[in-house]
């Protein structure tokens, strides 16, 4: 469905109240503190570049904090416990010790919340619970009247026919009173707000009953945004600049990452366990941080860090430049010796996460596996340019974005740059033998 000029009017008249708690962002007052939230399986690491656009048109680095959650991946049915998964319960346990904590390091009475896709769930329950707490709240994606609504699968919390969903999403309004709410939505090519069970369970033509409006809420400031896809709901520049302005009451100066002359990096090694995503640390992780080749991807002198992860599984802190390539090796007991290769990162950040690779099944039997992984958004064919190793990848489906891996297996070992390349973002990779244990990934930024 196209975005015509008359539904984008709409959503920019819906942000025309920014009549917000305004003394909240007085100049002569404290910036109010932003959570983020994110999503199902995934991390702090997410919100990384919209951190940075805030902090590039001045907002305190010391005012914004993103939750991991320890467990990210929802359960299947939210009243059984599932190892290495989360209820909805232990969502709003965990986002209300980590507000706390946030109020009692600021001092701050009220916070702002930013949520992703489920972490709108979590979010939505903490301002029904403590509306006096939050000056407002921002979700991107959230489907909030289900991935699905039908009478199979009750206890999932994505059902919209299920009993967490029919209760957060009961009454006239389906947001609390006296705390504003935007959310953010795609136009069709978000692939958790679709008609048809095509992709959510591979059955074309079975009724899923929800709609691109499924994350819209009565009661808020509903925002269409066009054909971004359901994670660039939240983590796009076209995002940013709803939320920053929702937030501030006042236009974005800026949607480009200001870079810092010194850049300094941390955070933490996490595990996959049992295929399951977690960001419970790792402990005992080797991890190296080498600057690199734009041009080849070999390595530039000495390493510029060589650590052994403790019981915290932090792994920095590390300095580099703003305008050189890295490559991050992770080797973790049980998993692949992984090399991640990054785009020159601009500016610090203290939630950088690591994962180990996690093997597929397709990967057995080639002499080098290379992944390119977009964390904060999903390829979409002929939407974006998309380019692994000089091609376009054949694992990257037309249509609907749905994916945020593309593989090169190579099945003779090539000691050689691997490119990859996604619109205009460029990452310059080394293949390592899988014979020895070694796992390639190319992680975009953008």
């Amino acid at each position: 469905m196209p975005l015509t000029r008359r539904r984008m009017l709409q959503g920019t008249a819906a942000l025309a109240f920014a009549a917000l708690d305004r003394t909240a962002f007085a100049e002569d007052q404290p910036a109010v503190p932003i959570v983020f939230v994110h999503g199902d399986s995934d991390l702090a690491a997410t919100w990384e570049t919209q951190i940075w656009r805030f902090e590039s048109n001045g907002y305190p680095r010391d005012r914004l904090f993103a939750i991991s959650f320890t467990d990210p991946q929802a359960r299947d049915d939210d009243t059984v416990p599932q190892a290495n998964r989360s209820s909805t319960q232990d969502q709003i346990r965990e986002l209300t010790g980590f507000i706390d904590g946030v109020k009692a390091q600021t001092g701050a009475p009220k916070v702002a919340l930013v949520a992703r896709s489920r972490g709108g769930y979590a979010t939505r329950e903490y301002v029904a619970a403590n509306p006096a707490s939050v000056v407002s709240a921002a979700l991107g994606g959230t489907p909030n009247h289900g991935v699905f609504a039908i009478d199979a699968m009750l206890g999932s919390e994505y059902n919209g026919h299920g009993p967490f969903l029919q209760k957060l999403d009961a009454g006239d309004s389906e947001v609390t009173t006296g705390v504003p709410f935007l959310t953010l939505r795609s136009d069709g090519f978000d692939l958790y707000a679709q008609p048809d069970g095509a992709i959510v369970f591979g059955k074309p033509g079975m009724p899923l009953n929800v709609t691109a409006d499924g994350p819209a809420l009565k009661g808020a400031n509903n925002v269409l945004l066009g054909e971004v896809d359901h994670r660039e709901t939240a983590l796009s520049p076209v995002a940013f600049a709803q939320i920053y302005k929702f937030i501030t009451g006042r236009e974005p100066e800026r949607i480009a990452i200001a870079p810092e002359a010194a850049v300094v990096l941390n955070g933490r090694v996490t595990g996959v366990v049992d295929g399951t995503p977690t960001n419970r640390p790792v402990e005992g992780a080797k991890v190296e941080v080498h600057r690199v080749s734009a041009e080849t991807g070999e390595r530039q002198g000495a390493a510029a860090l060589t650590k052994t992860t403790g019981a915290d599984g932090v792994w920095g802190p590390v300095t580099v430049d703003p305008a050189t390539p890295l490559e991050f090796v992770v080797a973790a007991s049980g998993a692949p010796i992984t090399h991640i290769y990054r785009s020159p990162l601009p500016r610090s950040f203290d939630k950088l996460d690591l994962r180990s690779a996690a093997p597929a099944k397709d990967d057995a039997g080639a002499a080098a596996v290379v992944r390119m992984d977009r964390p904060r958004g999903y390829f979409g064919l002929p939407r974006d340019i998309v380019l692994l190793d000089g091609k376009e990848p054949a694992d990257v489906p037309h249509g609907v974005p749905d994916v945020w891996h593309t593989y090169l297996r190579l099945p003779a070992f090539e000691d050689r740059p691997i490119i990859g390349e996604f619109n205009e973002e460029r990452i310059v990779a080394r293949p390592w033998p899988a014979k020895d244990g070694h796992y390639t990934m190319l992680e975009l930024t953008g």
